[in-house]
């Protein structure tokens, strides 16, 4: 049975299911899960403690001094992710040398948040430790179903990861209570301003089998976009209802819109449910949703988000370097939306897209080191930038004020196996490439390799059927251009079909597959609608998106002062001791003598800027790694 975060029904409407088991085991991925293990989730309960979530939870219990602590009503939401992040890591490694320190925190939290728990099942300390607060009285802001949310898919990791039903049962209550209250002819008959608890019922329908969830699920799907939310009531701003995902129902919407968490948490939601209902209209309007985002609203990195204003999507091309806002919350989000996608429908596009947001938007939100974060994820910092010293600054922080990031950040990197590899009737998919152990479609394989460093995957099949033919399907990268695969020695005759290596045989357990892949060092070019980074070029190597940062440029090397020379060689190089173990890209830049600033900064256009070229050489660092050393410039977009 699966113990990640998507445990599919019997009869699910879908192309591919979850591993049955999967277990990464060396490599990129193991060294930053060890670091999450070791380092980030033991930091949690500290973190909360500090941040009066805790101090909430005992409020609305009873047992300490009434009040809340905390500038926002979600902040429940972040002991919840704690919970989650904990238990896949404790289903991770049951028997670690860690396991029964973590196993006492989390049933210490997960008892605070049973005693917070009203008798009728509500539970959300901002409404119960705050006198006069009523409940559902905010739907715009009160974040009362999003914080249900993540307590049931806490609860659901708790179950799976320690066979316990206590958390669980709060689950139900909380699930019960809602069922009691929301719907048409009910208490209340609206939706919450922050997507969330529509996957978290799905799952809790998948855990426990009762119908109830998985409809009310599809009640709140179906009620977006009837309005209910307005233009925000008489608290608060009034950002307007593509902000809370209220503008247009999801079967007809065109366009991802609005706050960028928001509207990928309530796709993940929708794919869910058509997962459980094959509910075709929904399938057909999240595909035409995903490609809009894929195609026109998602940076070079995977991030998506491209205005600080309402932390929200842009219009289409609108991906500003310098004013990136690219949460790393959407970047999970994402990862959610396109792994749910992968699913239903096979496709490997989806893949491509994770891997892409996995390697940079994403691992870009966590330090090298597993102690700080960061909010927001540009694609360029300036030279002498102006820090706001914000939650949405580009810096590392131990902590936020709206702690989203951090936990979520934790809970995607202690489920990573699960989105490794997938299977069906006929045999097992590997979606990423990571060292390890993966069981699927009634087969069990291992996988070693250097990736991303290096371009060689060896699968080693250890068991498949005996007396049938059974297919080990590879995804080919949509940035390798070219590929070779062997199997025993012998090079392989098929050809890849959109994104997908079918390899179809009667398998001997020990039988080998070898993919190897081209890590050349490559100049990607922008669709030129994007009038940012128009005439400008990145540098990317096999999944990784490349930088330039400031530490590690000559002295008096202004990074906003280079022309990218085109011409040049793009040289890597692996430095073991950078960074914890990165491969660099030489490179070579044209510096433009840059003039003194002046009270205008226009020259006429046979002008040019003044100076002559100067051809410098750079290092490029992998994005995921920037913002780990002294504040600088960086910049992933260069002048071509």
């Amino acid at each position: 049975m699966s113990t990640g975060p998507i445990r599919l029904t019997h009869d699910a409407h879908t192309a591919l299911r979850p591993p049955a088991t999967a277990r990464i085991t060396g490599g990129f991925w193991a060294a930053k899960r060890r670091i999450n293990a070791e380092v980030s989730v033991p930091q949690g309960p500290g973190r909360l403690e500090e941040a009066g979530n805790l101090a909430n939870l005992r409020a609305a219990a009873g047992t300490a001094e009434e009040g809340f602590t905390g500038d926002f009503p979600f902040q429940d939401s972040d002991v919840h992710k704690w919970l989650e992040a904990a238990s896949w890591q404790l289903a991770d490694e049951p028997g670690g040398p860690a396991a029964g320190e973590l196993a006492g925190q989390v049933a210490r939290l997960a008892a605070l948040v049973s005693d917070a728990q009203d008798a009728d099942g509500y539970l959300q300390t901002y409404y119960q430790a705050r006198p006069g607060a009523r409940r559902w009285s905010e739907p715009h802001w009160g974040h009362e179903l999003y914080c249900a949310g993540h307590l049931l898919q806490a609860s659901v990791a708790h179950r799976r990861a320690t066979g316990e039903d206590g958390l669980l049962d709060v689950a139900v209550r909380c699930a019960d209570h809602l069922d009691a209250v929301f719907g048409p002819g009910k208490a209340v008959d609206a939706v919450c301003g922050h997507p969330e608890i529509e996957t978290a019922l799905v799952e809790l329908y998948r855990e426990t089998g009762e119908r109830r969830y998985l409809d009310l699920a599809g009640y709140f799907v179906d009620r977006r976009g009837a309005g209910t939310l307005g233009d925000g009531g008489a608290t608060g701003p009034r950002p307007g209802a593509p902000y809370w995902q209220d503008h247009v129902p999801v079967r007809d919407a065109t366009a991802v819109a609005g706050h960028a968490v928001r509207q990928l948490y309530l796709l993940a939601g929708a794919a869910d449910l058509v997962a459980e209902t094959g509910d075709r209209g929904l399938r057909e309007a999240l595909v035409r949703l995903w490609e809009d985002m894929a195609a026109t609203k998602t940076y070079l990195t995977g991030g998506v988000g491209s205005r600080h204003d309402l932390e929200s999507f842009g219009d289409r091309y609108e991906l500003p370097p310098d004013r990136a806002y690219a949460e790393t919350c959407a970047a999970i989000a994402s990862i959610q939306f396109s792994w749910r996608m992968a699913l239903l429908t096979g496709d490997a596009r989806y893949s491509d897209l994770i891997e892409r947001t996995l390697f940079n938007g994403f691992a870009s939100g966590v330090s090298l080191d597993g102690e700080r974060w960061l909010y927001v994820n540009p694609l360029q910092v300036r030279d002498g930038r102006t820090e706001s010293h914000s939650d949405q600054e580009a810096r590392r922080t131990p902590w936020f004020r709206c702690a989203c990031c951090p936990p979520n950040a934790m809970r995607l990197l202690a489920s990573l196996p699960h989105y490794m590899a997938s299977g069906d009737a006929g045999g097992l998919q590997l979606h990423q490439y990571a060292s390890g152990v993966y069981a699927a479609g009634g087969g069990t394989v291992r996988v070693g390799t250097g990736y991303p460093w290096e371009g060689r995957i060896a699968v080693v099949v250890d068991e498949a059927p005996a007396q049938a033919d059974w297919t080990l399907s590879l995804r080919i990268p949509h940035w390798a251009d070219r590929y070779e695969a062997t199997v025993g020695g012998e090079t392989v005759t098929e050809r890849a079909e959109r994104g997908w290596l079918r390899l179809r045989r009667r398998w001997r357990p020990g039988e080998t597959v070898v993919l190897t892949l081209p890590l050349t060092p490559r100049l990607t070019r922008p669709d030129p609608r994007m009038d940012a980074v128009r005439g400008c070029a990145a540098i990317e190597h096999g999944p990784l998106v490349y930088c330039l940062e400031q530490p590690d440029q000559r002295a008096g090397l202004r990074l906003d002062g280079i022309t990218l020379d085109t011409d040049t060689e793009l040289v890597p190089e692996h430095r073991p001791r950078l960074l914890g173990g990165v491969t660099v890209i030489m490179a070579r830049v044209l510096r433009r003598a840059v003039p003194s600033d002046n009270w205008w900064p226009y020259p006429d256009a046979g002008g040019g800027s003044g100076g002559a070229d100067d051809p410098v050489r750079v290092t490029a660092i992998p994005y995921y790694a920037w913002a780990n050393r002294e504040p600088g410039a960086m910049r992933v977009w260069i002048p071509a």
